[in-house]
């Protein structure tokens, strides 16, 4: 029985991680400084058949969800909706920005969908720039 229950405990746990989205761009940020991460802004449309794989596979994805939700505030915002600085205008979507605190950009946008190996490795990118700025200072 304890075995079974074991089973079943790690199997919720690998399956049944999420994403932590903000409610919006500003309390994201807001969470972001309280909680020195970085920002990572997901723009998707309503229509747009690669946002829905984007968001079904890979930030389903169980190693994508936990470096985000370690690493980064993440907010998902719908394009043309909501509240949120023009240095975030996407022209096509998903759209995958990295910000620090400040709000600024850490590196250009990220656009298109990208499988969860591609995906992981992006995050790794920018939390290298991050790195990389932290050791200049």
């Amino acid at each position: 029985m304890k075995k079974i229950l074991l089973i079943l405990l790690i199997t919720f746990n690998l399956f049944g991680a999420e994403l932590e989205f903000a409610h919006d761009y500003k309390s994201a940020l807001k969470q972001a400084k309280q909680e020195n991460k970085q920002l990572l802004v997901i723009i998707t449309s309503e229509t747009c058949k690669w946002c829905r794989k984007l968001e079904a596979t890979t930030l389903k994805d169980a190693d994508v969800i936990k470096r985000i939700n370690k690493n980064f505030i993440a907010v998902h915002i719908t394009r043309d909706k909501g509240d949120y600085p023009s240095i975030l205008q996407a022209k096509m979507v998903p759209m995958t920005y990295f910000l620090d605190t400040k709000g600024d950009l850490i590196m250009h946008g990220v656009a298109g969908y990208w499988n969860s190996e591609d995906y992981y490795s992006i995050i790794g990118d920018a939390e290298y720039k991050v790195d990389k700025k932290k050791k200049q200072k």
